[in-house]
Formats: C-alpha cells, sequence, structure tokens
C-alpha cells in the first residue's frame, strides 16, 4: 500500500528583532498546515539574522536553551500540538554558560519533544565564521520517530559531506532534512553564482540516489548585509529527482506530497545498500591516505 507524507518548506527572510522573526515563523508554520502539511521544517536559525558573517560577542546573546518547554522550542511544541504536525525547527543553543550549538529541535504531532541534533561540521569560511560560535555536534547523528515517519535532520554544512547522510539512513531515517542558510557574496559573477547553486543541489540530489530517501532542504532568503541568501529550497524524491524548488528571491511556503514507499522500490531495483564492501572501508577514518 502507498505511504506518503506532506512536507511543508518555508524559505523566508529574517530580521534584527527576534520575536518578529519567530512570529513569523509560527504564522508560515501555520500557512504550511493549512495546505495539509503533516512535517513543517524551517531554515536554519530562523530567528535571526544569520550572524555568523562577523566575530561579535553581542551576538552569543541570541541564544537560548533548547529543551522541553523551553522558550522558542516551547512555543512551536504548543503549535505543533494545535495543528497535529511536526515540527524541525533551527535554533542557537546555549548549552551552558560559554558552551554554545548550532542546533535543530524536533517536535512531534502531540507537542512532545523528541529531541536534538547537533551540527556536526561547522564552517570556518569568509562571511560564515561559525567556528567563532558553534562547538561541533556531540549527539551523533540521529533519527526521530515521528507520527508521520521516521526522519534524519542534518544542518547545512553537512550537507556537503556523504557520510552524514548515509549513516543517518542507515539508521533508518525515511526522510532527510537539512535546514540551511547559504548565499552569494554579493558582487559575485553571475556564473559563480549558478555554478555554486548547482553544486549545493547535486550534492544533496546524490545523497538521495545513493540511500534511496527523500530529502528536503529548506533554506533562507534575502539580502543581509554582503550575502544575498539564495533561498532555491527544494524537494527530492528517493531516486534524486527534483520535485520542487523554490525561488532565488522570494518568501515561499509550499507543501509537497512525498512517496515513502519509492525508496523500497528504488533500493530494490538500484541495491546500493545490498552491495557495500563494508570490510573495504576502513580508510575512509584516516583524515588523509599518502601514496
Amino acid at each position: 500500500m502507498e505511504k506518503t507524507v506532506k512536507v511543508g518548506l518555508v524559505q523566508m527572510t529574517c530580521t534584527k528583532d527576534k520575536n518578529e522573526n519567530i512570529t513569523k515563523a509560527l504564522l508560515k508554520t501555520r500557512e504550511a498546515a493549512a495546505k495539509g502539511a503533516n512535517i513543517v521544517c524551517l531554515q536554519e536559525l530562523f530567528t535571526s539574522l544569520y550572524f555568523c558573517d562577523v566575530e561579535d560577542y553581542e551576538n552569543f546573546k541570541l541564544a537560548e536553551p533548547i529543551a522541553d518547554g523551553m522558550g522558542t522550542t516551547s512555543q512551536f511544541q504548543n503549535l505543533a500540538k494545535e495543528l497535529g504536525i511536526v515540527v524541525i525547527a533551527s535554533l542557537f543553543e546555549k548549552r551552558a554558560e560559554g558552551l554554545y550549538h548550532n542546533t535543530t529541535a524536533i517536535i512531534d504531532a502531540d507537542g512532545s519533544y523528541l529531541g536534538k541534533y547537533r551540527k556536526n561540521h561547522i564552517p570556518d569560511d569568509p562571511g560564515y565564521y561559525e567556528k567563532f560560535y558553534f562547538t561541533p555536534g556531540d549527539t551523533g547523528y540521529q533519527v526521530f520517530k515521528t507520527k508521520f515517519g521516521t526522519i534524519g535532520v542534518l544542518i547545512c554544512w553537512d550537507q556537503w559531506y556523504p557520510e552524514g547522510a548515509r549513516i543517518t539512513a542507515l539508521m533508518g531515517a525515511e526522510l532527510l532534512f537539512y535546514p540551511t542558510a547559504i548565499g552569494w557574496a554579493l558582487h559575485q559573477e553571475a556564473e559563480v553564482n549558478q555554478d555554486q547553486y548547482n553544486a549545493w543541489q547535486t550534492i544533496q540530489r546524490s545523497h538521495s540516489v545513493a540511500n534511496g530517501v527523500p530529502v528536503i532542504s529548506v533554506n533562507r532568503v534575502g539580502e543581509e548585509g554582503e550575502m544575498k541568501f539564495w533561498g532555491g529550497s527544494f524537494v527530492i524524491n528517493a531516486f534524486g529527482k527534483i520535485l520542487y524548488q523554490a525561488s532565488h528571491d522570494k518568501e515561499e511556503v509550499h507543501v509537497q506530497e512525498i512517496s515513502l514507499t519509492q525508496s523500497d522500490y528504488y533500493r530494490t531495483h538500484w541495491p546500493f545498500l545490498r552491495d557495500r564492501r563494508i570490510d573495504t572501508y576502513q580508510p575512509i577514518l584516516k583524515r588523509y591516505l599518502s601514496e
């Protein structure tokens, strides 16, 4: 029997006002639910501007504890329970004094807090000074058993690493979600912009093909400082087919129905998991292999 789920993507702009951003995200999550979404994913760090474009100690004040019944998590728990939806909420976590993570809270359709995933891969690049703010994750790769399916959640820079997607899929994820904040430098050439976007989408399509699972990537949009976030949020089926792609410059709330039974079909006809030679993969644990 065909099993499907409707996923909602919220692609939006942000401002300096944290409460304003949270209110907007709550309203747009409600909009996605009204369109039939069972699972709603918000973009990376949606409660603020993307503050990692500078190294500024004041930005640590944006962080908050992420736990059952606390702060922003609590607001989305209440909304999830009211609407009967699963919510994936990416937040700036204050774990302890002087200890911070880039973290996503996962909330089930009854409002229960299922847990968190802390971003493992932390970039450091002009415009993306995340190592200044975030400690690498220590939750390990995880899956979350929700009312509407078993989901894996990774965050932004994790997108570029096949290992995280593979491990999460092997743990039983039926869907992979990537809350994201990525963009173009404002004065970059159009051809370079297109190449970067294509690479970003291609690597995630490869996760879908290699693992036989749908992939949902939700990016922010709008100009912030010297960065134009490229939006382009998308949904991919279990064999890399693009089912939906958002614009590069508009706020969008989209709901896409996805088949969860196609994974068995694709994994049967393209048996990559069957043919994995796990006995040959030990070298991947090394940083680099010299001749």
